[in-house]
C-alpha cells in the first residue's frame, strides 16, 4: 500500500517536472517573440514608424490662393474678393446635423434659408469636409461662438475668400458667377489631373469669362505643416508654402457703355452685342433680363434659383450667344451684296414695287400696302422694300445666298470666349436634309426661298452672329473672332500676355461694292426707316432696322400687334456701325416682341452710339458705377 503511494507520488511529479518545464519553454519562446517584434518595431522599422507617428502629429493644410481680378478695359474692377468668416459644419464629425444646427442657432442667428441652403449643399457636394451654414459673420457672432466652442463638436470658423461684383447685376452674362465645386466638377477635374490644385478650394467659375478663364484666375494652392492635437485641433504652424495668386484678367469691355445699353433696354427681354470691327474686341454684352452673381458666391438661397429656373423670361439664357432669332430685314444689306458681288444686280437695277409678290398661287406681301413704286438698290436698303428682296432671292435661288452668307459667319458659331454659345441656322437643301427625317419634309420648295431673302423662313440667328456680320461689313470684310478677354497680367512674373485679334476669314469683296451697301446703309439713318432714331445725330453712321415675325400669319390676314398676346409680337432688331468714314464700332439689338425695329431698338442704338462717339449719358445713368477699391488697387 505505501509502496504503491510512493509510485504515484514520483509519477505525478515527473508529470508536473514536465509541464513546468513545457511552461518555461513557452514562456521564453513567448518573450523571445516580444523581443523579436521590439527589435523589429524599434530598430528595423523605427523609420517606417517614425514617419507615421510624425503623420499623427503633423497635418497638411492646403492653402487655397486669392483669385484673380477681373476689370475692363480701362482698369474698372467687375470682380474682386473679399474675406468674411463662415460658420462650417464637418458632417462627418456630427452625429446629429439637426439638433446640431437648432443648438447653433440659439446661439447665433440661422435662417430657413441658410438651412434650405446647407441642406441643398449637403446632396450637391457630398464629399464635401466642411459645408457653410452661416456665412458673413459679424465680429460679434465669432467672438460668442469662440467662447462657446468646446460645446460644439464638429462644428468651427472659417476664414475665407469670397466673390464680390460691385456692379450687381450689370454684364452679368458675360462675368458668370461662381459656385461650390460639385461631384461633376471634381470628376471632371481629376481627369484634367488638376484636382490637385482644387484642395481647399471650395468654389469653381460656372458661367461666363469666371469658367472660360478658371485657369488663369484660380490661382496655385500652397500648403502648411500644421502640428495638431489628439482632437485634430491646429496648435502651431511648421512650415507654409505660399499659395500664388490667380491671374488679372482684363476684358475688351466697357462697363459703362455696357451700363448705358442695359439702362437703355430698361425692362425689356433681349440682347445686344458691339464689337470694335478691327480686332472683334466685344464692348458690350447684354442679355436681358439678367441676374445677380453676388447671389450665388456663398451658396445660392434655393428660394431664388427656383425663380431664376422657373421665369418664363429666362433670366439665366444667355440670348447674346444663344438665343435664335429671324434676322428680319437686317438680313437685305447682306442680300444687297450678294447680289452685287454675283452680278444679279447692279446699282441702277431697278423694279416696280406694288407691295406684293406673286409667286405661282401665293402672293408674299410688303410691309408697306400700295408698295414703294420704282425701287433701285440703294432705295431698297433705305426704305425696306420687302418686294426687291423676294425678288432677288427668287432670282439668286437658295443655293447662291447659303453660299454668300457663310462669308459672314452666318449660321456658324463664332468662336466668342464664352461657353454655350450656339450655332444658328443658315437654311439650305443640305441642311434641310440633315434637319427632317421624313422625305417629304427634306425637299426643298423654292416658294421658301422667297422668304429667306427678308430674313424670314428658317433663318434663325444669334445676336452676336448679325453684330459680327455687320463689323465685318463695316471692316470691309475682314472678319475677326470676336473676344472679350484684352490681356492677363501673370501674378508670378508680372508678364501682360495679350490675347491678340485673330482674322478668321477675310470675304472675296470688291471694295466698290462694300462702299455702295455701306452709304445706302447711311441713307437708312439720314431718311430712312432709322432716320427718326437718328434725328441730329452728331456723327455718321450706318444701319438697317429689322421686325420678325414670332407666329406666321396668313395670307389674306393683316398682322394688327394689339390683338397679339405680347410674347407672339413680332420682334424688333436694329444693326449699326459708326462712324461710316472709319468704323471703330459695330453692333447688333434684338428687342424681343418689341415690334417694328425702328420703334424699339433702332432708340437702343442711338443711346449706346452716342454715349460711345460724344459720352453722353442717358437719363437714369448720373455717375460711373461705384467701384470703391479702383484707386487702392418706322417700319422695315
Amino acid at each position: 500500500m505505501g509502496a504503491a503511494e510512493l509510485r504515484n507520488y514520483e509519477r505525478e511529479l515527473a508529470q508536473f517536472q514536465l509541464r513546468l518545464g513545457v511552461a518555461a519553454i513557452a514562456v521564453l519562446v513567448a518573450f523571445a517573440l516580444l523581443a523579436g517584434r521590439f527589435f523589429l518595431l524599434q530598430v528595423v522599422q523605427h523609420e517606417v514608424y517614425r514617419a507615421k507617428a510624425e503623420d499623427n502629429r503633423i497635418s497638411i493644410v492646403p492653402v487655397p490662393p486669392n483669385r484673380g481680378l477681373i476689370v475692363d478695359r480701362n482698369g474698372m474692377v467687375i470682380a474682386r474678393n473679399y474675406s468674411g468668416y463662415t460658420l462650417e459644419i464637418f458632417p462627418r464629425r456630427v452625429e446629429d446635423l439637426e439638433r446640431t444646427i437648432d443648438e447653433l442657432s440659439e446661439l447665433i442667428e440661422i435662417q430657413p434659408r441658410d438651412r434650405a441652403r446647407f441642406r441643398k449643399l449637403l446632396v450637391e457636394t457630398r464629399n464635401a469636409e466642411s459645408l457653410p451654414i452661416r456665412t458673413r459673420l459679424s465680429d460679434e457672432e465669432v467672438a460668442k461662438f469662440a467662447a462657446n466652442r468646446y460645446r460644439y463638436e464638429g462644428v468651427e470658423i472659417k476664414a475665407r475668400l469670397f466673390r464680390q461684383y460691385p456692379h450687381g447685376d450689370i454684364a452679368s452674362h458675360v462675368i458668370g458667377y461662381m459656385g461650390r465645386v460639385t461631384q461633376a466638377d471634381q470628376e471632371r477635374l481629376e481627369a484634367e489631373g488638376a484636382y490637385a490644385n482644387y484642395r481647399g478650394s471650395d468654389y469653381i467659375g460656372k458661367a461666363g469669362v469666371e469658367a472660360s478663364y478658371e485657369d488663369e484666375l484660380h490661382g496655385t494652392t500652397g500648403f502648411e505643416q500644421v502640428e495638431i492635437d489628439a482632437a485634430g485641433r491646429g496648435i502651431r504652424t511648421l512650415s507654409r508654402t505660399a499659395s500664388l495668386p490667380g491671374n488679372d484678367v482684363t476684358l475688351t469691355l466697357d462697363i459703362r457703355l455696357q451700363q448705358v445699353a442695359e439702362i437703355a433696354f430698361g425692362e425689356r427681354r433681349g440682347a445686344l452685342v458691339a464689337i470694335e470691327p478691327s480686332s472683334g474686341g466685344v464692348l458690350a454684352l447684354v442679355s436681358k433680363p439678367g441676374f445677380d452673381p453676388n447671389q450665388f458666391v456663398d451658396g445660392i438661397d434655393p428660394q431664388y434659383w427656383a425663380e431664376l429656373n422657373n421665369s418664363p423670361d429666362k433670366p439665366l439664357n444667355n440670348r447674346a450667344i444663344s438665343g435664335l432669332y429671324p434676322p428680319g430685314s437686317t438680313f437685305k444689306p447682306f442680300m444687297a451684296l450678294a447680289a452685287l458681288q454675283l452680278g444679279k444686280r447692279t446699282p441702277r437695277s431697278t423694279i416696280v414695287d406694288p407691295g406684293y409678290f406673286v409667286f405661282g398661287e401665293r402672293r408674299f406681301r410688303d410691309s408697306k400696302p400700295g408698295g414703294h413704286g420704282v425701287v433701285d438698290l440703294h432705295k431698297s436698303i433705305v426704305v425696306s422694300s420687302d418686294v426687291y428682296y423676294y425678288q432677288l432671292a427668287n432670282d439668286m435661288g437658295i443655293d447662291a445666298i447659303a453660299g454668300f452668307m457663310r462669308h459672314f459667319g452666318f449660321g456658324a458659331r463664332s468662336g466668342i470666349d464664352l461657353q454655350g454659345e450656339a450655332a444658328g441656322v443658315l437654311p439650305s437643301p443640305e441642311w434641310k436634309t440633315k434637319r427632317f427625317r421624313r422625305p417629304a419634309d427634306q425637299r426643298w420648295y423654292p416658294g421658301e426661298t422667297i422668304s429667306i431673302g427678308i430674313g424670314q423662313g428658317y433663318n434663325a440667328y444669334t445676336p452676336i452672329q448679325l453684330a459680327l456680320a455687320t463689323a465685318t461689313l463695316a471692316n470691309g470684310g475682314a472678319m475677326y473672332k470676336p473676344r472679350l478677354v484684352s490681356h492677363v497680367d501673370r501674378a508670378r512674373s508680372g508678364e501682360r500676355r495679350y490675347v491678340e485679334p485673330e482674322l478668321t476669314h477675310k470675304a472675296p469683296l470688291r471694295a466698290e461694292h462694300v462702299e455702295f451697301v455701306k452709304r445706302a446703309m447711311a441713307g437708312v439713318n439720314k431718311e430712312g426707316t432709322g432716320a427718326r432714331a437718328f434725328a441730329g445725330a452728331q456723327y455718321t453712321s450706318g444701319g438697317k432696322t429689322g421686325t420678325a415675325q414670332v407666329i406666321a400669319i396668313k395670307q389674306n390676314e393683316k398682322y394688327e400687334e394689339s390683338k397679339v398676346a405680347e410674347r407672339l409680337r413680332d420682334h424688333s432688331l436694329f444693326i449699326a456701325f459708326a462712324p461710316v468714314e472709319s468704323p471703330r464700332i459695330a453692333l447688333a439689338v434684338v428687342v424681343e416682341n418689341g415690334g417694328f425695329g425702328a420703334r424699339t431698338a433702332a432708340p437702343i442704338a442711338r443711346t449706346v452710339l452716342d454715349y460711345f462717339l460724344l459720352g453722353k449719358v442717358p437719363p437714369g445713368m448720373q455717375a460711373a458705377p461705384e467701384d470703391e477699391d479702383a484707386e487702392q488697387e418706322g417700319n422695315d
